[in-house]
């Protein structure tokens, strides 16, 4: 009988997907590029419709998000000037996941928060 033996491929120090994950999985990442999903917004509507991100936060998030390529800002030459963030069509794949992941969470929030506050033993 021959045996078959399974090489695990290992990514160096988790790699790629701890890149990704580490940008996608901050604390507003995801938040932001969910309120994108309808359409591009100026920064002041970014900021009121995401609660509790401060003008700090969202700019650093909008920045990182930019550099990836996942959102797109649009200066315009117009007076006062006018900038415009929206998904990019990367962004845009983010999506699906966004909404199953949101769909989990909101799924399982009671069990989790019921688990967070139960006797430990």
């Amino acid at each position: 009988m021959t045996q078959v033996t399974r090489k695990t491929v290992r990514i160096p120090d988790g790699g790629a997907v701890r890149e990704v994950l580490d940008r996608i999985g901050d604390k507003w990442s995801l938040l932001v590029i969910g309120t994108l999903r309808e359409g591009p917004l100026r920064f002041g509507e970014l900021r009121e419709a995401v609660a509790g991100i401060s003008q700090r936060m969202l700019t650093l998030t909008l920045a990182h998000l930019v550099e990836d390529g996942l959102v797109a800002r649009t200066a315009y030459a117009e007076v006062p000037p006018r900038v415009e963030y929206e998904l990019t069509e990367l962004g845009r794949t983010l999506l699906p996941l966004l909404v199953s992941l949101a769909e989990w969470a909101m799924a399982h929030r009671d069990e989790i928060n019921a688990n967070r506050t139960a006797p430990k033993a």
